[in-house]
């Protein structure tokens, strides 16, 4: 159990996000949507940003959830690579609260 965490732990950055194109080869865009609160409005904003993600040898499509993860400069824009790409999985990732 100690070793899983500290294998998380060295994980980086994660997010979930929803694929909007795969267009490319061995690459996706995910879109990550953030919330805000307005620091004197306290009014609660939708914050998105598109991350371009390593994909080699999986298979998806457009609207799957996805967990990406930060990884080594794959390319000039790629620094993520998909982590988890099963729906089931990641709502249960998203309710334990590891990503």
């Amino acid at each position: 159990m100690k070793a899983n965490k500290e294998a998380e732990k060295k994980l980086g950055k994660t997010f979930t996000g929803v694929i909007v194109s795969v267009k490319s080869q061995n690459t996706v865009v995910v879109k990550v949507e953030r919330k805000i609160i307005h620091p004197l409005y306290k009014k609660v904003l939708k914050r998105n940003k598109k991350y371009k993600v390593d994909s080699a040898l999986q298979d998806l499509s457009i609207g799957d959830k996805v967990i990406i993860v930060e990884t080594r400069p794959i390319s000039k824009d790629k620094h993520f690579r998909i982590f988890v790409n099963d729906k089931r999985k990641v709502e249960r990732k998203i309710k334990n609260g590891s990503a």
